[in-house]
């Protein structure tokens, strides 16, 4: 059985995201969480807190133990672009996107 949270239009680009995302997949969550307390990447904040939602979710939803609970996936798929301009020589404008991420984590228990 697997327990999983969503953090929906984080404003941060999947790219960086899915850096962090690479250091946690396959780990104990007790490790995980003590890998993202520790990595000075602003995805970690974010991939720290669906962690802990999703181990919570396992462990009153489903009556998981949280001893036993290990990252079995996480990804980062991109949300919605928000589409800014910025003025450049002689009127133009270039665009500007800012990027939107859809994080999830998926914990399950070990056998």
């Amino acid at each position: 059985m697997e327990a999983r949270a969503q953090y929906r239009y984080a404003r941060i680009s999947p790219r960086k995201v899915k850096i962090v995302c690479d250091m946690i997949r396959g780990k104990d969550a007790e490790m995980a969480e003590a890998i993202l307390r520790a990595t000075p990447k602003a995805a970690s904040e974010m991939l720290l807190k669906v962690l802990k939602s999703a181990c919570a979710n396992a462990e009153n939803n489903f009556g998981m133990d949280a001893s036993r609970l290990y990252v079995s996936s996480t990804y980062a798929d991109p949300g919605p672009i928000l589409k800014r301009m910025q003025p450049v020589s002689k009127g133009r404008g270039y665009r500007i996107n800012k990027r939107t991420s859809h994080i999830t984590v998926i914990v399950a228990e070990r056998e």
